[in-house]
């Protein structure tokens, strides 16, 4: 895989459409999901190269983008809360991930009817470490189908916000088989990104399960 041609195309990606940035709220909050997202593609390249610190570098851009285009975003953008958060979280910024994870909270995601929502609160509670909250969004996700929302993750998330290792394992392990099997990867980025987070989060816990795969980085 070529990291290098990956990361460099995001990294133009982000920097174009920076200079371009509409003035209308509208068209600004679309620019900054659109840059958000080529930030966090050009981390997950780097990441894969092993150029942690580059990496960390654009996921928080990338959470910068995501929170920034909130403000003007259509009602339940529940996905650039859970941007936010999960870009804290691959960089392994742990004061800024639970500054953003309060901040996603306070948006109103548990009470939302979308399971996106009520997964970003889940996120951000296990980045909190309010596993009891975390556990109880996430068991609510369970149920839905599976069109709706991963079983895999709501799985993988109720065992890791209740301290189950085996359950936990099973459940990361799915995950990643979804992943594997996919034909098409956000920003054309074949990495694992939901399997990185939930194993930052299990590190933590001492609930690591450290799966390997050509999707995730040696």
């Amino acid at each position: 895989m070529d990291w290098e041609a990956h990361a460099e195309r995001e990294e133009e990606r982000y920097r174009d459409g920076l200079e371009r940035m509409p003035d209308d709220p509208d068209g600004r909050q679309k620019q900054l999901v659109r840059i958000a997202m080529a930030a966090g593609g050009a981390g997950l390249a780097r990441l894969m190269q092993g150029r942690r610190g580059e990496a960390a570098g654009w996921f928080a851009r990338s959470a910068e983008r995501y929170r920034e285009s909130f403000d003007h975003a259509p009602p339940e953008s529940w996905g650039r809360l859970i941007g936010a958060v999960k870009s804290r979280v691959l960089a392994r910024d742990w004061e800024g991930a639970a500054d953003d994870a309060r901040w996603a909270l306070e948006q109103g995601p548990a009470e939302a009817a979308s399971p996106i929502g009520r997964y970003g609160a889940a996120l951000a509670a296990l980045v909190l470490g309010d596993d009891e909250r975390a556990g109880a969004f996430a068991g609510g996700l369970q149920g839905e189908p599976e069109e709706a929302f991963p079983g895999a993750v709501a799985d993988a998330v109720v065992a890791l916000a209740a301290g189950q290792a085996q359950a936990y394992a099973a459940g990361v392990a799915r995950v990643l088989e979804s992943f594997e099997s996919r034909d098409a990867y956000l920003e054309d980025i074949p990495v694992a990104d939901t399997v990185l987070v939930l194993e930052a989060l299990a590190e933590r816990r001492g609930l690591a399960a450290r799966p390997v795969s050509p999707l995730l980085p040696s």
